[in-house]
This record gives structure tokens, C-alpha cells and sequence, in this order.
């Protein structure tokens, strides 16, 4: 075994050498770590970033083939290579085309990235609290709810399925945007960064054949968006006024406003990130108070 490592050695590290380094081999160095970098914070808010993770655990296993020249793997490989890349386009296919459509547009890189501030599936305590309190006054009167909180995956395709909201959280909203006999109480209620965005989105239903049988449409599309993203999902049940919390593909049912927060507990905004965020928004205020 050793043999053998140390002949892969001399193959391919032995005959390494730096080549001598011009301002333009730098200049390209950099143009090429910045695409990168976008790329790579792309693909963290997107399905690619479970993929890519995959294809290191695939990639790290032929390096080890290769390094013991394990020839009927790497032959299968090889094979594999062409209908592997296919198959990644297709399955990133949404997402690959939506990163194509913000090419032409001017925040490309503001969508893309978000500052230490204002991070992706965080929520403020106060959201936290208007949730809450949203949640379990709904459950106490048996008003059915579905209500998704963005991470890091981003939710824009289910979000295009309803209609745009873009408004604070406030628990009065939200109650009376599941009221019965509303125009917006059918569907989901996507959240993202302390704003509710949409309202009556669809989502997709969760095949998992261990949820009981007694879960309803609702409890089954919170489950499935947890499956397929990184959300985390509140659902209050029409029948029982039960809170329940999906996340991962699990269902935590029956929660009480304690557990509900210990459930949210990983979205919410760290202190110091708060402070931040307040004083940034203080300043953007003044700004906008000496242009008036």
C-alpha cells in the first residue's frame, strides 16, 4: 500500500514546479478567485451547494481508485463523466437558469451575497415574537396556517407561486392574512430577513410514507418544503390548533411557545449581528433625514 502511494506520489507531485509569476498571471489569479467566490456564494443559497458536497464525497473516493490503481472504477468513471454533467445541469436547471437572468441585472452581485448584517435566514426577536404570538393565537381559534422561514436556501421559485406581500411582520398580519374567507388564507407564507414576502404559495407535498395518515395537506407540504430546502416550517393545524415545526424532513408536533422557540431558536439574529443591524439602520435613517 505504501508502494503504491509513493509511486502516485512520484507521478503526479514529483515533477511539480512553480513557473515564473508575471503581473498579469496575478491579475488573472485574482480575476478568476473573484468568479469563484461568486460562484461559491451562489451555489450556498442554492440546491447546488448539497450537490457540490456530494460530488467531493464521489470525487475523493476516485482519488483514492486512483491512487491504487483500481483500473475497473476508473474505467467506470470515465464512462460516467459525460452523463454526470448532464445530469448536473439538469437537475440545477432552475437555478442555472435564474443565475443566467441576473447576468443582465444591476444588483447581480447584491443578489448574490448578502453583508454581515443583514445575513440570509435571519430573523430579529421581534419577528421571533410577532410569530410566536401569530402562531398560537391562530391555534387557539383553529385557524389553519403555513408559514416558512427562509435560511440560506433561497426560497424565490415557491415564492413566485403566490402574490407578493413585501411587508414588516407584525402578528395582526398575519393572522388576518390566514383569517377564513380571506383572499390570501390558502397557501403558504414565505418569510425572509424580518420581511413577509409572498402569501398563498404553493409548495411541494412530502412522499415520506412514515407521517401519519391523520397529517393533512397542509402538515405534508410543510414537511416536504423541509425536505428539498433548508427552511424551517410553522404549521398550526385547522382541526386540533396544534403547532407543529418541520425542519430537515422532521415533525415536531404539538409544541408549546417555549418549544415553538427553542425550534426557532437556530434563525434567530445573534445579538451582536442585531446592534449591528440597528446602527446601520439608524444611519441609513439619518441619510435619508438630511436629503429630505
Amino acid at each position: 500500500m505504501l508502494d503504491q502511494f509513493l509511486a502516485f506520489s512520484e507521478k503526479y507531485i514529483s515533477g511539480f514546479h512553480i513557473p515564473a509569476i508575471r503581473v498579469s498571471d496575478i491579475v488573472e489569479m485574482l480575476l478568476i478567485a473573484v468568479v469563484v467566490y461568486y460562484v461559491m456564494a451562489w451555489m450556498r443559497r442554492t440546491k447546488a451547494w448539497s450537490l457540490l458536497k456530494g460530488l467531493l464525497v464521489i470525487l475523493a473516493f476516485f482519488l483514492i481508485a486512483a491512487m491504487f490503481n483500481m483500473s475497473t472504477i476508473l474505467f467506470i468513471a470515465e464512462k460516467s463523466l459525460y452523463v454526470a454533467a448532464t445530469a448536473f445541469v439538469v437537475i440545477l436547471q432552475p437555478e442555472l437558469r435564474r443565475a443566467l437572468e441576473q447576468l443582465g441585472s444591476k444588483n447581480l452581485f447584491s443578489g448574490l451575497i448578502t453583508s454581515d448584517v443583514n445575513r440570509a435566514g435571519e430573523y430579529s426577536d421581534h419577528t421571533i415574537d410577532e410569530i410566536v404570538r401569530a402562531a398560537f393565537a391562530m391555534g387557539r381559534v383553529k385557524t389553519g396556517a403555513l408559514m416558512v422561514l427562509e435560511r440560506e436556501q433561497t426560497l424565490s421559485e415557491y415564492e413566485k407561486t403566490g402574490i407578493r406581500v413585501d411587508a414588516a411582520v407584525s402578528n395582526q398580519l398575519i393572522i388576518n392574512i390566514f383569517e377564513h374567507n380571506t383572499p390570501l388564507h390558502d397557501g403558504a407564507l414565505i418569510f425572509r430577513n424580518d420581511r413577509i414576502v409572498s402569501a398563498t404559495c404553493y409548495l411541494p407535498l412530502s412522499d415520506n410514507p412514515n407521517l401519519s395518515k391523520a397529517l393533512g395537506t397542509r402538515h405534508r407540504a410543510g414537511v416536504g418544503i423541509s425536505e428539498v430546502t433548508d427552511a424551517l416550517v410553522i404549521i398550526v393545524s385547522e382541526e386540533s390548533g396544534k403547532v407543529s415545526v418541520a425542519s430537515g424532513g422532521e415533525l415536531y408536533n404539538g409544541l408549546s411557545q417555549e418549544g415553538l422557540r427553542e425550534k426557532l431558536d437556530p434563525v434567530r439574529v445573534k445579538k451582536s449581528d442585531e446592534n449591528k443591524r440597528g446602527l446601520r439602520n439608524r444611519v441609513k435613517g439619518e441619510k435619508d433625514a438630511k436629503k429630505a
